[in-house]
């Protein structure tokens, strides 16, 4: 849009009018090039990346397996796609969510999984799914979707729930380090070499709770916006946005504090460990 860093963003009634008229693809092309453009301001977005998901709350109540089954049977009929006056229906019930078991707790809802840079902290990559999505089967699709420059993503950290052989035989495939924990099998126990890898990945992946975390407390993320998929998917991309804009341009403004120019005088590499 060639708005520099320095301009203000447009306001909150010109984000929610041009919303409506982006697509997912749209969302992702957009979001890869403000990433390039971080990239070619210096900020290096390949060499780590940490992948992680998270449960989200149903815009609707929850309700029984049988009863999202018969209403989506209802809604593939012509007389489900009407309301009561006979009209398209505009607004109508979350029947794309379904029910997990986390923790021994039931949750109804769905499943965002992410892919964070290490470095910084960027978001890569968003996407949502119903909440029984297996967080380990998107690993390869989380990482497609984060490969944003020329040059490939070094090295891929993630939590226990994503190892196993497919994962590993993917990152090996495509030249990514492996940097998925271990976990004990019925046959092998963690070696203490096993032990000290984890407890040295989990110092780079804990990035990704940190989005999380910060979506959770300041955009309200634990809950779904919307009751179809489609549009809570835009707005997760969205949310990307602004996110990484935010913490794009604090980074870029601390560096440039750091390299000598008018400031508070902390140099660059303590500022930027004062960022979320």
């Amino acid at each position: 849009m060639g708005l520099s860093f320095d301009q203000h963003s447009p306001d909150h009634s010109t984000f929610s009018r041009f919303r409506g008229r982006l697509s997912k693809e749209a969302m992702n092309r957009i979001n890869s090039v403000v990433l390039q453009q971080f990239s070619r301001k210096g900020l290096v977005i390949n060499e780590g990346a940490a992948v992680d998901a998270r449960l989200v709350q149903s815009a609707s109540h929850p309700i029984s397996n049988e009863e999202i089954k018969k209403q989506r049977d209802n809604r593939e009929t012509p007389e489900g796609k009407l309301d009561k006056n006979g009209n398209l229906l505009k607004f109508s019930r979350d029947l794309e969510s379904d029910w997990i078991i986390k923790n021994d707790k039931p949750h109804y809802g769905l499943k965002e999984h992410a892919c964070v840079d290490t470095n910084h902290g960027l978001v890569l990559s968003t996407d949502l799914t119903p909440a029984s999505v297996s967080d380990s089967i998107y690993l390869p699709r989380c990482i497609a979707a984060s490969c944003h420059t020329k040059d490939p993503i070094g090295k891929l950290y993630a939590d226990k729930g994503y190892y196993g052989e497919p994962n590993s035989g993917f990152l090996h495939m495509n030249g990514i380090a492996d940097g998925i924990m271990r976990k004990d099998t019925r046959s092998t126990k963690l070696t203490d070499y096993e032990k000290e890898r984890n407890k040295g990945i989990s110092k780079k992946r804990y990035i990704a709770e940190q989005y999380f975390v910060l979506s959770h407390l300041h955009s309200h993320a634990f809950r779904a916006r919307f009751t179809r998929i489609v549009k809570n998917i835009l707005d997760a991309l969205f949310r990307q946005m602004a996110f990484n804009l935010f913490r794009g341009g604090r980074i870029l403004g601390t560096v440039n504090i750091g390299r000598g120019l008018p400031g508070r005088g902390a140099t660059g590499r303590s500022a930027m460990k004062q960022l979320p």
